[in-house]
């Protein structure tokens, strides 16, 4: 059963709960990849996994400071939530559009370039976890993209 939170909608209550049940799941699932890497036997397996288990780490504090957030901002309490509200882009917010256009230049220019690397690794694809590798690196610079145009526009519409 989770907490109730004092004070809370019906809407803040139901996506508190969904939150923190899932937080649950997060953790009960990286405790099952965490057994099959030690159980498989296989180094290939074990590596994999602990990508996995990388980002299941992060998923699980993010569904954390998002609860945590919601905690803060629906009962009124004076302190800043983990995850910050919208809206706080500095003093200039015209940096914030500058370096986030300059940055997502540059994450498109590695996704170009990583593109090209993944190609190259067709003939091992097979046989090492590299194209894997470079794939997932790929996805995350599609990643780093879409935070930093999200960013970019929120910037953008600070300033009016």
């Amino acid at each position: 059963m989770t907490d109730q939170l004092v004070g809370a909608s019906v809407w803040e209550q139901t996506l508190y709960d969904h939150l923190t049940n899932h937080e649950n799941d997060e953790r009960e699932l990286l405790v099952e990849y965490q057994q099959a890497a030690a159980e498989s036997g296989s180094a290939a397996f074990r590596y994999l996994a602990s990508l996995i288990v990388d980002d299941e780490t992060r998923h699980h504090r993010l569904f954390q400071d998002m609860a945590e957030s919601l905690r803060i901002d629906a009962e009124m309490r004076p302190e800043e939530p983990p995850i910050p509200r919208l809206g706080g882009w500095g003093s200039d917010p015209h940096k914030v559009v500058d370096v986030s256009e300059r940055l997502a230049r540059h994450e498109e220019m590695d996704l170009e370039v990583l593109h090209r690397i993944r190609k190259e690794l067709g003939d091992i694809k097979d046989t090492t976890l590299w194209a894997l590798l470079v794939k997932i690196m790929e996805l995350d610079t599609q990643k780093h993209v879409e935070i930093l145009n999200f960013a970019r526009h929120h910037a953008k519409k600070s300033i009016g």
